[in-house]
This record gives structure tokens, C-alpha cells and sequence, in this order.
């Protein structure tokens, strides 16, 4: 475990943040079903370590550990590799991460994929096989990376894919992110409120690839920002215009007192002093990744928060939920509510001090509560956990001033 604090609200320093793991992911799954091509600023997350790893792994049986967007995405891939055969399993959490909408969609198409050990759920054994079925029916307010999967397996099937929504998008901002790359590499995607229609990707000259820095990384840097007296932060490499739907950030930290400066690839974090509202009410349902960070940020600032849109968290590397509410109330807040798909926040007019925080195997929750250590000394259990998805996240913490010790 480790204690964190530091002496001063006042925050000053640059930081340089990996790339995406998100865009990583899809590109290097996207290269696989294609032809070679460069991936620069990639990813240094376990998750994109893991997918690399998978893909270049000649054994039967393939661990993904808790990476959930690596079994999405191989599960589709390796589907459609005729002759392979392939066996992918992961922790005990991941084991109860369920998959059973994707495999069904999968062998709507025609594939061969069978379960091991619990319907529906990992490890599953699956028989790679030409695909020839061109449709298929899936419910759209599920995780999005279902989606995102069958999308980039349709740019390697002959006739291409035609996926039929019935229901609204969860989401939307990840499954626009896999169009983007998609069309960057050259493919064709169309998207409406009942359909997506994937062309076959004819192209194998593929130019290099860029990756933009993650903005779920940079977001405890926004929460630092809000939380201090002054702040002058450098983050890179972000851009105005970004296919991140997390870089909605900007527009929420602004009510927060963060005001966010673009300039040359690089944002500039300022602390600027306004009244705080009373209360925030925010549908994370396009961004459910922040809402680990903008509950604790709130938490800290004494601000009450209702979060709503947040029913994926659920299936997390845990039951996110569940576990906001158990870590917060050691903080003796007035009350935190959850529902299957939002929290509430009531704070109490004290922050305890020296509370330890549990992270149930999930980057995020060690991440999101380690920014309020700049007001009062906070202990993480298991801080190993960041490496999923940010692997200098307390080196650049200390790059900050903040004070790091094990216990």
C-alpha cells in the first residue's frame, strides 16, 4: 500500500501521457485483420500489452488477466481465422464478466465458439472458420465494445457488415471512435439510430497511425486542478478536436474551475476561481469512465453530485458502483446512494483524514481518489493496479510534488 500527501495546494509541472489505450487497441486489432502498418505513440497500458501479446501468441490457450476489451475484440478476431483454434480465459473476475450477447451475435454469423466452464461467460473455446453471414441483430445499449468488435471484424469480411441496433446506443462516443479509425485507415462506415453497415476494407497500403494521448489519464489531472489553490499544468499530446468521447472533461471540469487552454498539441490546466454550485447533476451515459474521478473531485471540493447513465460500471473490473459507495462513506459523507445505474453524493462539511481505499482490482478507483491526497493524506491499497491502463501514474505524481511512501 501507499500513503500519499503533499505540503501545498499549489500544483506546477508537465507531464506527458501515454497514448490511448482505447484507440491503441483498435488499431492494433484493426492491423491484424489487415496488413502491417506503424502505431506511433502507442499505449504502454497492461491492456494494450496484453492484446499485443495475444496477437502475436501462438498457444492454444490465450490469458487475458482482467483486460475486458482485449476478450472482446480477440473473441470476434479469432472467430473469423479459419482452422485456428483458440481458448481464451482471464481472471476470476473476468470469468464473471459476462460475453453472451457477443458470442450469440458471433454465431448468428455462422461462428463456432462454445462455453467451458458457466453459459455465458469466459473462458470459451472458440473454432475459427470463414464467415460468411453478412447480418446480425444486437441490442445497443450493452457495452459498446461488443459493438466496436463486429465492426472491426466487418472490414475483413468479403461482403462486408450490416449490424442491426435494437435499441438506443450506449456509449456512442467509443463505437464513433471505432468509425473514425475505421474510415482513417481507409474503410467505410455508416451509422444510424437502427443500423451500422461495415464495408470490406480492399486497401492493404495502410499509412502510419498516431495515437492521441488518453484523455481518461488526463482526467485526474483535471481533478488535481479543481482541488487546488493554483495549478499550472502541462498535459500532451491532446487535440482540440478529438475522437476521445472523454475529452467532454474540458466542458465538465469548467463548472468545476478548471479552464483548459489548447495550444500546439498541448493542454494547459489553470485553476480558476469561481463559485462552485451547490450541486452537480451530470448523464455520464457517453462517458461512464469519469465517473470514478468527477465523484471523488466533488467529494473533495464539498460539492453534491448525482451521476446517472452508468449501468455498464456494473461489469466493470468490478461492480464500480458498489465500490464507490463502500470507499466513500469511509469519509463520513452525509449519505452516498447507488442505483443500478447511478450515485448520489451528500457531503458532510468534514473530509476525514487518512482514510485507507480499497481498489478491487480496478485502476480507476486507485487513480480517481488519489488526487485528494492534496488535501489531506490518503492510503491505496494495492497502487499496482494503475499499470492496466497508466503505468507512470504515481511517478507522475511525484513529478508533481506529491509525497509517495509504502507502508
Amino acid at each position: 500500500m501507499y500513503q500519499i500527501s503533499r505540503k501545498g495546494k499549489d500544483l506546477k509541472g508537465k507531464i506527458n501521457i501515454s497514448g490511448s489505450k482505447s484507440e491503441s487497441n483498435r488499431l492494433l486489432i484493426l492491423r491484424a485483420y489487415t496488413s502491417y502498418f506503424n502505431i506511433l505513440n502507442i499505449s504502454d497500458s497492461d491492456d494494450t500489452k496484453t492484446v499485443m501479446d495475444a496477437l502475436e501468441s501462438n498457444n492454444e490457450e490465450i490469458n487475458i488477466g482482467h483486460a475486458g476489451t482485449a476478450m472482446r475484440f480477440l473473441t470476434s478476431y479469432y472467430s473469423s481465422i479459419s482452422n485456428s483454434k483458440k481458448i481464451l480465459t482471464g481472471s476470476s473476475r473476468m470469468k464473471n464478466r459476462p460475453i453472451s450477447l457477443l458470442v450469440e451475435a458471433l454465431n448468428e454469423l455462422g461462428c463456432d465458439i462454445e462455453y467451458i466452464d458457466k453459459i455465458g461467460y469466459p473462458p470459451i473455446k472458440i473454432n475459427g472458420k470463414l464467415i460468411s453471414n453478412t447480418t446480425v441483430s444486437l441490442s445497443a445499449n450493452i457495452s459498446s465494445q461488443y459493438i466496436s468488435s463486429l465492426m472491426m471484424l466487418g472490414i475483413s469480411l468479403e461482403n462486408g457488415l450490416k449490424i442491426k441496433l435494437s435499441t438506443k446506443i450506449t456509449s456512442l462516443p467509443y463505437i464513433l471512435m471505432t468509425k473514425r479509425i475505421i474510415e482513417r485507415i481507409g474503410g467505410s462506415v455508416q451509422i444510424n439510430s437502427n443500423y451500422i453497415i461495415i464495408q470490406q476494407l480492399k486497401s492493404k497500403n495502410i499509412t502510419d497511425q498516431n495515437v492521441e494521448s488518453d484523455w481518461s489519464s488526463a482526467s485526474y489531472f483535471f481533478s488535481l486542478a479543481a482541488l487546488s489553490n493554483y495549478c499550472d499544468i502541462t498535459l500532451s499530446t491532446f487535440f482540440k478536436k478529438s475522437i476521445q468521447g472523454d475529452s467532454k472533461l474540458v466542458e465538465i471540469y469548467k463548472k468545476l474551475g478548471v479552464k483548459t487552454v489548447f495550444k500546439e498539441n498541448k493542454i494547459h490546466l489553470k485553476k480558476k476561481k469561481i463559485k462552485l454550485p451547490d450541486k452537480i447533476s451530470i448523464n455520464l451515459k457517453d462517458n461512464p469512465d469519469l465517473a470514478q474521478t468527477i465523484v471523488i473531485t466533488c467529494l473533495g471540493l464539498g460539492v453534491d453530485c448525482t451521476l446517472s447513465g452508468l449501468h455498464t460500471l456494473k461489469i466493470k473490473e468490478t461492480d464500480r458502483l458498489l465500490a464507490l459507495k463502500k470507499e466513500i462513506e469511509k469519509f463520513d459523507v452525509d449519505s452516498v446512494k447507488i442505483t443500478e445505474e447511478s450515485i448520489e453524493l451528500r457531503n458532510s462539511s468534514n473530509l476525514k483524514s487518512e482514510v485507507c481505499i480499497d481498489t478491487y482490482n480496478d485502476h480507476r478507483m486507485a487513480m480517481s481518489f488519489a488526487p485528494l491526497s492534496i488535501i489531506t493524506p490518503i492510503i491505496i491499497n494495492n497502487p499496482e493496479v494503475v499499470t492496466k491502463s497508466y503505468s507512470k501514474f504515481w511517478n507522475d505524481l511525484e513529478l508533481l510534488g506529491f509525497n509517495i511512501s509504502k507502508k
